[in-house]
């Protein structure tokens, strides 16, 4: 599941219905971030194949068009950047909470 589209449900549901915030997170059973973590990564890794699929069909020759490749490779390649990203900011936020002195 990607943490974007996890979100947008919630959020939009509050915009429609005009609850508080307090009620919606209460309805909503939280999901550990680890989950969330986890579900990205097999997210990267089924673009990914899509990806090297879409290219080696390409290159076979099997009706895959240059289009279709091109945007499986780029998704897989902004799903990789995005999931590097969020993984610099958890490393980056673990060193700080380890640098904390109490």
């Amino acid at each position: 599941m990607n943490p974007i589209n996890a979100v947008t449900p919630a959020l939009s549901g509050l915009a429609g219905s005009g609850a508080s915030l307090a009620t919606a997170s209460a309805a909503a059973a939280p999901t550990p971030f680890s989950d969330l973590l986890t579900d990205a990564v097999g997210q990267v890794n089924q673009l990914e194949a899509q990806a090297h699929s879409a290219v080696a069909g390409l290159m076979t020759g099997s009706g895959v068009d240059v289009h279709q490749a091109m945007i499986a490779t780029q998704k897989a390649s902004m799903a990789f950047e995005l999931a590097l990203a969020v993984r610099n900011k958890a490393v980056q936020a673990y060193q700080q909470v380890i640098g904390m002195q109490f």
